[in-house]
């Protein structure tokens, strides 16, 4: 009996690597970002544009792009907004001087503020009320940062690094506590506390956690599948902190490499070049609609198989801005979060 000689194209194929991509979960979109586009959103609904932001409502090209074709107007500044007008705080918060410079005005405020960063100017309030000393943990110019520390300016010293508490001096060692940005790498900082407290014994923590859940289970969900990646992507704007502490972490973690892109069309493909998995991941201000063109465009490099790595699932959800609420509720129109999946796509594209 003779056998036909097989295909060299089926041999190749049998002997091709496997090529896969390894999904994060939980990605993108945290309840505090959803909450603040949908404030915009909702604002340019039932106000009609012009609806003023200040800063980006959230650190993504995306969104700030596609909020501004629907007739959202960005500023730096409250002096930037007509008298009486009304406009947007974003997700990371403002301080005192702001809100009041916007009163100065006459300005309508939405205070999009995030809960979880509204927690920390609380503490920041209650220990400088107390007369502590606070060290804030985080980035120096941070939008975040910068309103924390205008809750309580003669308190607040920022550190912005491990290294950086080397250098820290306060009035009293034995008052003295610390506070951080909500979108930090999670062992940068309490490596930087561990530092602190060698200097200073008595250094005191917040009440709870001032590193958001989503920041947290979006590392803990990258240090699960890093190991196992070539290449790490991590979805997410140069400006937003937690995409790009998302890249720092896989590269700990043990991925080859890790990169960070606003979009799909800023994948270089010599990237992938002898990788066989390739992991993905996004910032908590990331819509999906990001994320699927990511795949789609590994998908057609040959990586079109995917796998989810979930480490948690999120349902936390935060009510609109009171103000809005507000203002919805009196016109009759719903005041209820309309999309419970944070990750939904943006319902107009950018111009």
């Amino acid at each position: 009996m003779t056998h036909a000689a097989p295909d060299p194209a089926d041999v190749r194929a049998a002997d091709a690597p496997r090529k896969r991509v390894l999904l994060a979960a939980p990605r993108g979109y945290c309840a505090g970002v959803d909450r603040a586009v949908i404030a915009v959103e909702k604002a340019l609904e039932h106000y009609g544009a012009p609806v003023y932001v200040r800063k980006e409502i959230v650190h993504n090209r995306h969104v700030v792009d596609t909020l501004a074709a629907r007739g959202a107007v960005f500023v730096d500044e409250t002096d930037e907004v007509p008298e009486g007008a009304r406009v947007v705080f974003s997700a990371h918060g403002v301080s005192p001087a702001v809100k009041a410079s916007a009163a100065a005005r006459n300005l309508q405020t939405i205070d999009a503020t995030c809960p979880l960063v509204t927690k920390v100017h609380k503490e920041a309030v209650r220990f400088a009320a107390d007369d502590f000393d606070i060290l804030l943990i985080g980035h120096t110019g941070h939008e975040e940062v910068e309103g924390t520390q205008g809750h309580a300016p003669e308190h607040i010293q920022v550190v912005n690094s491990p290294d950086d508490a080397d250098h820290v001096e306060v009035r009293d060692p034995e008052r003295v506590m610390w506070i951080s940005q909500t979108t930090l790498s999670v062992d940068e900082t309490m490596e930087t506390v561990r530092r602190l407290r060698v200097k200073f014994p008595h250094l005191q923590d917040p009440p709870s956690d001032d590193i958001c859940y989503a920041t947290q289970n979006r590392q803990v969900a990258v240090k699960k599948l890093a190991p196992s990646c070539d290449v790490v992507i991590t979805v997410g704007s140069a400006n937003s902190s937690n995409s790009v502490r998302l890249v720092e972490v896989a590269l700990d973690a043990g991925a080859g490499v890790s990169y960070r892109v606003d979009k799909a069309a800023e994948i270089d493909p010599a990237w992938l070049v002898g990788a066989t998995t390739v992991g993905v991941t996004s910032g908590a201000s990331v819509p999906e609609i990001l994320v699927s063109d990511v795949l789609a465009f590994l998908a057609e490099h040959g990586f079109g198989e995917v796998e989810e790595v979930r480490t948690a699932t999120e349902d936390l959800m935060f009510s609109l801005p009171r103000e809005l609420r507000a203002d919805l509720k009196a016109a009759g129109e719903p005041t209820g979060r309309p999309r419970p999946d944070g990750r939904r796509r943006l319902d107009v594209q950018p111009v």
